[in-house]
């Protein structure tokens, strides 16, 4: 019983995930940007991830465009659109890092969109030009520690058009992690969904500098 109960209660807390879903259907958006030096020092550096060498001079990559519904999200869509070439996602690694992420990501996210990989990749740039990314993090010239809070307030001030409900910042291991910006499907700025909108409360959160 008491098994039960704690499957129960980690199924009500957690985001609800449909693999399989019909291509096309979901509600809106979210455009995840990862603090890349941030990410290198968790994980990257250990995989010798050519995203964290020195000179690159990433700073808020695109982890992904995600559709999703207003509670959950879809993944793994099945859907006839052809696969992205290797050429496609090697092109793809100026804004995300690496060819093998945008890889990753058109398998899980951009396969239920309905579009094409061409056209995912696409929309994905232009919604990660479209999001103005702080400059005041790129002058850091050494990890510090700050609210989370901080990073969210800069994205607003810097994005007039954004609402605090349609931004949130994540955290991991005691760094900042990600901001999370939910979109429309023309990608307009649109209130998150309650189980997208989780803000990280830390007070000092690590903020690696760009390498």
């Amino acid at each position: 019983m008491r098994g039960l109960i704690v499957a129960l209660f980690a199924f009500s807390v957690s985001p609800l995930r449909a693999e399989g879903e019909r291509a096309g259907d979901f509600d809106y958006f979210v455009l995840s940007l990862s603090w890349s030096p941030n990410w290198c020092l968790r994980e990257g550096d250990a995989r010798n991830s050519p995203q964290c060498d020195l000179g690159t001079g990433h700073g808020w990559i695109m982890h992904g465009l995600w559709p999703q519904f207003h509670r959950g999200y879809p993944s793994f869509c099945k859907t006839a659109k052809r696969a992205p070439s290797r050429r496609m996602t090697a092109e793809m690694a100026d804004v995300m890092g690496t060819g093998g992420l945008a890889w990753h990501q058109w398998r899980k996210h951009g396969t239920c969109t309905d579009l094409s990989a061409e056209d995912y990749y696409a929309l994905s740039r232009e919604a990660y030009a479209r999001v103005k990314r702080p400059d005041i993090f790129r002058k850091l010239d050494k990890e510090v520690a700050l609210p989370a809070s901080v990073v969210e307030e800069a994205f607003l001030k810097a994005n007039p058009d954004m609402e605090a409900d349609g931004i949130t910042v994540t955290c991991v291991r005691k760094q900042i992690q990600e901001t999370r910006i939910c979109l429309s499907k023309t990608l307009e700025p649109v209130p998150c969904g309650q189980d997208v909108v989780r803000d990280c409360t830390l007070k000092r959160a690590l903020f690696a500098p760009v390498r």
